[in-house]
């Protein structure tokens, strides 16, 4: 892979007197060298990547969503989730070509810094790093749900506690993965391998039979509910609710730095865990349509298909469902706090956040600090339990910057600087990244207008710590 030529060097300096760190000397297939140390060494395979994008997605979009996409959608939610798919992978391609010309760490704010200047880059990788915190604190209060659900279905009920149970479980478990995540990348990413492989084998067999079922093929036949029962608007608003279901894929990128074979493996990871977990998706809201109606669904709230698995299998069912649900909203969270903390981490090393944030722990050879400038806010929003508000705000901010990564490789591919060297180029440009755009920009004007305004607020209070903090700093995306 090239490395940046020397008059595309950042610059510069923050009110600290930091400057950003030099580009790489040289991108292996096994680490990242710079002049005076190795950044990350690339220790997650194709598996690996898939299980992140998978694991992550797979979790909201089965376990937490359906109850409440149902209650907006009706059945038609099944089109909602097939429109954030299709919109995911407009976006995947892109942010999949611009991957393999900066397989670094940082993801999409990588890819904005060096195509489109320092102050796009500043406002995606604050927004970037608030946006998964957002995300991860979603995932927890869900996870949170699912214990409680558990411990309900053995008997036992937790009482007299100061705050909810699943606020006080999403807690402990945010604790917990922050400090697995410190002991190293390699730990995660077993982990997260070992759930998701036990979760896909699990769910293939649940909605199989769903399916077999609701088709009539054996057990009863459903008798079919309108399918835009609550009307065609509740499609789109109902779409840009459950995008947060397809954060995924953006989440293998923000970990490219640690991906190995990156030309191969980093398209292969992003667009095939959309495809996947698409398809995952729209059978789990025909199935669980198919046992209830709509409204009554709704009424489950975050446990939905627990009550779907027990329509269909008894109390076996149930329990199976419990635990794949623990299983996926644990490694939801899991590649979110990674993810976040990478985020953190290449914003560092160019300056925009004080150089002690990117510190690597000499035991593990993770950044420590960043993992708990991660933690920290997510506990903060766990406390919170807003299931909707957080899916929201997290999937506003992950929109912006799906948009602004289609437009980056517009921009780049006009500039077409000596260094930018994709070892995989999308099919149908420019037509692809413009949908892209286009479509990511839209989905957000059928939000609710409270978590538009929290997005925004992000966004700016990221601008001005930029002007504050790094304005002077030059990134090699500026001209």
């Amino acid at each position: 892979m090239s490395t940046p030529e020397a008059g595309d060097e950042p610059g510069g300096e923050n009110v600290t007197g930091e400057r950003p760190e030099a580009e790489p000397v040289g991108v292996t297939e096994e680490t990242t060298v710079h002049e005076e140390d190795v950044e990350l060494e690339r220790t997650i395979g194709l598996v690996g990547g898939l299980a992140i994008g998978i694991g992550t997605m797979i979790g909201a979009g089965i376990f937490v969503f359906p109850g409440l996409a149902a209650s907006e959608a009706g059945p038609a939610a099944t089109l909602s989730f097939a429109i954030g798919g299709v919109i995911a992978l407009l976006v995947a391609l892109p942010t999949s070509e611009l991957a393999t010309a900066m397989p670094r760490s940082g993801g999409g704010y990588y890819f904005i810094s060096r195509s489109m200047g320092t102050s796009y880059g500043a406002v995606v990788g604050l927004g970037l790093w608030l946006g998964l915190v957002f995300a991860s604190a979603f995932y927890l209060v869900g996870l949170g749900h699912y214990v409680v659900a558990v411990l309900a279905e053995i008997g036992v009920s937790i009482t007299g506690l100061p705050v909810g149970p699943h606020v006080l479980l999403g807690l402990l478990f945010g604790i917990a993965l922050t400090a697995l995540s410190v002991t190293g990348t390699e730990n995660t990413a077993s982990l997260q391998n070992a759930i998701v492989v036990v979760l896909l084998v699990i769910l293939t067999g649940f909605l199989t039979y769903g399916v077999l079922d609701a088709t009539g093929l054996f057990g009863r036949e459903s008798v079919p509910e309108a399918f835009f029962s609550q009307g065609q608007l509740p499609v789109l608003s109902t779409a840009a609710l459950v995008f947060t279901s397809y954060l995924g894929f953006a989440q293998v990128a923000t970990v490219a730095g640690e991906i190995t074979e990156p030309k191969r493996n980093l398209p292969l990871a992003m667009v095939g865990s959309v495809l996947i977990v698409t398809l995952f998706y729209v059978v789990t809201i025909f199935v669980a349509t198919s046992s209830f109606g709509a409204e009554r669904l709704g009424q489950f709230g975050e446990t939905a298909m627990v009550e779907v698995a027990r329509d269909l299998l008894g109390r076996p069912g149930a329990v199976l469902i419990l635990a794949a649900g623990l299983l996926a909203t644990f490694s939801s969270a899991n590649a979110s706090i990674l993810s976040a903390s990478r985020s953190v981490y290449a914003l560092s090393r160019d300056a925009l956040l004080p150089r002690w944030a990117s510190r690597i722990n000499l035991q593990y050879g993770t950044p420590h600090v960043a993992l708990g400038m991660a933690g920290g806010p997510i506990l903060v929003l766990v406390a919170t339990g807003q299931v909707e508000v957080l899916a929201e705000v997290a999937s506003f901010l992950h929109l912006v910057l799906y948009a602004l990564m289609c437009v980056a490789l517009l921009v780049v591919r006009r500039r077409d600087p000596p260094w930018y060297d994709p070892s995989f180029t999308i099919p149908g440009y420019p037509a692809v990244p413009v949908f892209g755009a286009v479509a990511s920009a839209g989905l957000i004007a059928f939000m609710e207008l409270a978590s538009i305004a929290i997005g925004v607020a992000i966004m700016a209070l990221s601008y001005l710590w930029y002007r504050y903090y790094a304005t002077d700093v030059r990134l090699k995306g500026d001209v």
